[in-house]
């Protein structure tokens, strides 16, 4: 998974030929932190279909309130650089997530 930041977030999400999902997670969030070996699990199993980026809020709090994201968990779904979906707080659940990527890929 790929680590964003407010340096690389137009060149590997905005600008990206695949589908991406970003992964929008705090250190101190529990369901996040036990969501993140789930995500990673998809990451692989759709490699070189959906680049999966993953961003901490805490550090990118500019970029997060430009994102309109109020809570995490919350994951973006991003095509041709357009959020064509989201899933946050008690929505982000593995299945929903594996979902989302399925109509992504």
């Amino acid at each position: 998974m790929i680590e964003l930041n407010k340096d690389n977030f137009e060149e590997e999400v905005l600008k990206s030929d695949l589908p991406v999902l970003v992964d929008l997670w705090g250190p101190k969030c529990g369901p996040c932190l036990a969501l993140m070996p789930q995500v990673e699990d998809l990451s692989h199993e759709f490699e070189g279909k959906v680049k999966f980026c993953k961003l901490n809020v805490a550090e990118n709090r500019k970029l997060v309130i430009s994102l309109r994201v109020m809570g995490v968990p919350t994951f973006l779904f991003y095509k041709g650089g357009e959020i064509v979906d989201r899933l946050s707080g008690a929505e982000a659940v593995p299945d929903a997530i594996k979902a989302k990527v399925r109509d992504l890929a």
